[in-house]
C-alpha cells in the first residue's frame, strides 16, 4: 500500500473527527486555535485532511486554516512520538550551553531536532525561548519546564520518560 493509498484511506476519520470539534465550538471561525488544539489532543497531530475539513465548516479559506497551522510551533503536521522534548535554541540558552546539550542529545537519542526516535518514544524539537532564561539551558518536557540542563540532566529525564 502506497503512501497516497494509506492517506486516502484514513482521511475521512481525519475530516470526520476536524468536523466534530469545530461542532463543539458552534463552528465559529474566532475559535480556530483553540479547535485545532483539541483536535491535536484527540489525534496527535493536525493531520492534512482536516484542514478541507475545517475551513468548510467553519466558512474559511483552506489557506487561513494552513496559515495559522503552521505559523504557530506547537501544531505538528506529523506524529509526534509519546514524549515530546523541546529544546530552547534563544540566545541565553546558547551562551550557557545549548550547543553542547543538543550535541549529547544527537548521540544519546540519535536523532536530530524535528526527529523522533526509532521506538516512537521521543520527538525532539528546537524552540526558540521558553521563558525560563535564568535557568538555562532549558528543555521543556511534555509541557513541564526543566532547568539547568546538561547531558547528564537530559539522559535522566529520558530515563525517567522511558520506565
Amino acid at each position: 500500500m502506497t503512501a497516497k493509498h494509506t492517506l486516502i484511506d484514513t482521511s475521512p476519520k481525519e475530516a470526520l473527527a476536524a468536523r466534530a470539534v469545530a461542532l463543539r465550538y458552534g463552528n465559529k471561525p474566532d475559535a480556530l486555535i483553540e479547535i485545532l488544539h483539541d483536535l491535536q489532543e484527540e489525534l496527535g497531530f493536525i493531520p492534512e485532511a482536516a484542514l478541507p475539513a475545517l475551513a468548510k465548516s467553519l466558512n474559511l479559506s483552506r489557506a487561513e486554516v494552513h496559515g495559522v497551522v503552521t505559523f504557530y510551533h506547537d501544531f505538528h503536521r506529523h506524529p509526534t512520538g509519546r514524549h515530546v522534548i523541546k529544546v530552547c535554541r534563544a540566545e541565553a540558552c546558547q551562551s550557557m550551553g545549548a550547543d553542547e546539550l543538543v550535541r549529547s542529545i544527537r548521540k544519546s537519542l540519535k536523532v536530530a531536532l524535528g526527529e523522533t526516535t526509532s521506538d516512537g518514544a521521543i520527538t525532539v524539537e528546537a524552540a526558540y525561548c521558553l521563558g525560563n532564561c535564568a535557568l538555562s539551558p532549558a528543555i521543556m518536557v511534555d509541557g513541564k519546564l526543566v532547568g539547568r540542563v546538561d547531558e547528564a540532566k537530559f539522559n535522566a529525564v529520558v530515563a525517567e520518560l522511558k520506565s
